[in-house]
This record gives structure tokens, C-alpha cells and sequence, in this order.
């Protein structure tokens, strides 16, 4: 895995099988700078650009695989997310970089990715694709939030008051604002939300964010950088001006993390949603979960073991590669709003 909010990349060793899961071994390896940077503006690159990271980047994804798996059992299989650079639906359009042809040539493993471009040839969303993971690991709970670089629900909805069906959408951005906050303040992210709490809440900022169009939508619906980039982020920077105060980017804390708890808060409430697992993350941002459960003090928040927390997606992409594998649906259209349920990626390197 490697999301939105460049952390690194996510690895998890899964034994998965019809009777269950266990996650055997998980790591994360933090970008190097270069690829940090190169990640973040790849968007605004070349053509050549692009497609030589997308190649490159595979090469290096299939490095830190053959490192992590060092003294490790040898999978049967990888499935790779990629990390993703255009996320546009409407235009038909999805991108997860990360080659899995060279993935499998430098790991002589067969590799399952482009998860989500199928799903979007048939008039899907392409995401989130972790609620059939949800579904399957974790339905005891009424919904499932990840708290990455964007918060993302997934719940069971009843529908033509005759079956119920998984549905999902993203919510917000998350750790994708809040971790270019901290950055401001020399943090990679706002550790337990520190910053954030000592922070003053601005209600002219918080009203301007909750009053984007994307909060008025119905469902599916998803978020991509580019809106993040194109209509979250100029108003937190019309707010911060040119040079901008640590109180001031404090203040911004706050408030942008108020407006994740709201729009959270919200959801759940439209929903009915008695019990929440929270993973991701931004589970660990305490400040977040306490601003949560103030505003939704009826619904019974858990946050599993760490295991859980930072692997979860690495976790349900792996079931999505063993669903593909074995010629099993991995994509659901009640969550995506394709004209179908799908079984999406691309296989490399078969044997």
C-alpha cells in the first residue's frame, strides 16, 4: 500500500484462506526524500515524467518487497495498490503508479494491481475498495472508518426496504490536511493532535469547509488529491496568508480537525451507526477521536491492536488479491456505483 498522505510504503505478510486471516508479519518503510518529493508533484510532471516513474517506481517497490520478505515465508502472490497520482471518475479516470510487470520481475512473484481501473471502465467510483474486506473481516461492527489521507466509511444500508447491501464513501480529507499543517511546524504529523488542541477553533473557517459542495453529494462519491489540492486546501490558505504564525497554523489545526470530527460525526448520525472500528492512521490521533466522541457521545468508538490499526488496508488489498486470484468478486457496485460487481486487477508475471 502506499496512500495519499506519502507516509511510506505499507507491507503485510497475510495467510488468508475461506476459513479466516492472520496478518504474520507488517512493516513500513518510510519514502527517501527523492521519491517523497517526486510522489508529490508527479501530477504537474511530463509525460515521460510519469511513465518513468510509474516504471521505476515498480522496480523499487519490488526492492522493498525482496528486503521485508528476507528470513520470511514466500508468498504465493503480491497485490499491489500503487500509489495513486489522477483520481477523476467522472472522466473515467484512475492511475495507481508502480509497475506490476516490474514488480514481478524483480520479485519472480506473480502480482495482482490496477484494482480500481476496472470498476471506473464500468462506471464506478474505483473506490474505496477496502468495504468488501469490511464485509467480510469485520462485519461485526456496523461501520468501518479509515482514517488515512482521507476518512473513508464503509456501513450496511438497507436498500428497497428489501436487502442490505455494503455502501462507502469518503468523507473528508484527513491526514492529507492535517499532516500539511504539522509539516508548517516542522512535524511530519501532529502527533495525538497536540498541536491541534491547543489550537483556537475559527468559525468563519470552519463554516467555509463545511459548506463545500462534495458534503451535499449522495453517495458513492469519492475524493482525489486534485480536489484536495483545488478546493480544500485554498481556503485553509486563505485563511494562513503568506506567512502564516505558528498560532496561526495552530489555529488551523484546530479548526480542520473540528471539521473532520463534524463530518464524521454527521455521517454516523444520518446513519444510524451505534458501534465504529476505527483504523487507519489517524486512529492514533487522540485529539480527533475525543472531538468525535464528544459529538457523537452515543456511538461506541474501538480502535483494535496496532497490527489492526496500520495494516488493516495492506491487510484487506492482500484479500483482494486472493479474491482475484481465485476468480471471486473484489469489487462491489453497491460501494462504487458501477453497473456491476466486478473482479478487478491485472495479473503480472504468472507462472
Amino acid at each position: 500500500m502506499s496512500g495519499t498522505s506519502l507516509d511510506g510504503v505499507d507491507l503485510a505478510l497475510c495467510d488468508i484462506s475461506d476459513s479466516g486471516y492472520r496478518i504474520l508479519a507488517a512493516d513500513t518503510v518510510a519514502y527517501p526524500d527523492e521519491w517523497r518529493r517526486r510522489l508529490a508533484t508527479l501530477e504537474n510532471a511530463s509525460a515521460l515524467d510519469y511513465a518513468l516513474a510509474h516504471a521505476e517506481l515498480g522496480h523499487y517497490f519490488g526492492h522493498v518487497v525482496n528486503k521485508f520478505l528476507e528470513g520470511k515465508p514466500r508468498p504465493e502472490a503480491i497485490a499491489s495498490h500503487g500509489h495513486t497520482i489522477f483520481h477523476q471518475p467522472d472522466k473515467g479516470l484512475t492511475t495507481q503508479i508502480g509497475d506490476g510487470d516490474a514488480i514481478a520481475a524483480e520479485t519472480g512473484l506473480p502480482v495482482v494491481s490496477n484494482f480500481r481501473t476496472l470498476d471506473v471502465a464500468l462506471g464506478g467510483q474505483g473506490a474505496p475498495l477496502v468495504p468488501i474486506g469490511d464485509e467480510l473481516l469485520f462485519g461485526e461492527y456496523d461501520a468501518c472508518l479509515n482514517l488515512g489521507g482521507i476518512a473513508n466509511i464503509s456501513f450496511r444500508s438497507e436498500v428497497g426496504g428489501r436487502r442490505y447491501e455494503r455502501v462507502a464513501f469518503d468523507i473528508c480529507p484527513c491526514n492529507m490536511a492535517l499532516n500539511r499543517l504539522a509539516a508548517m511546524l516542522g512535524h511530519p504529523y501532529d502527533k495525538g493532535g497536540t498541536n491541534a488542541s491547543g489550537g483556537d477553533v475559527h468559525t468563519c473557517l470552519l463554516h467555509e469547509l463545511d459548506a463545500l459542495e462534495y458534503y451535499t453529494l449522495p453517495g458513492p462519491k469519492s475524493l482525489g488529491k486534485e480536489w484536495f489540492v483545488g478546493q480544500f486546501w485554498p481556503i485553509v490558505k486563505g485563511f494562513l496568508g503568506v506567512t502564516p504564525s505558528q498560532s496561526q497554523v495552530r489555529d488551523a489545526l484546530a479548526t480542520v480537525t473540528s471539521h473532520i470530527a463534524m463530518q464524521i460525526a454527521r455521517v454516523a448520525e444520518a446513519q444510524g451507526i451505534g458501534t465504529l472500528l476505527v483504523t487507519g492512521g489517524g486512529a492514533w490521533n487522540s485529539y480527533l477521536l475525543e472531538l468525535l466522541s464528544n459529538y457523537r457521545p452515543e456511538m461506541q468508538v474501538t480502535v483494535p491492536d496496532a497490527l489492526i490499526v496500520n495494516y488493516k488496508e495492506a491487510l484487506i488489498f492482500a484479500l483482494l488479491g486472493y479474491l482475484r486470484l481465485h476468480g471471486k468478486v473484489n469489487t462491489l457496485r453497491s460501494v462504487t456505483g458501477a453497473r456491476r460487481d466486478s473482479i478487478g486487477g491485472t495479473l503480472s508475471g504468472l507462472m
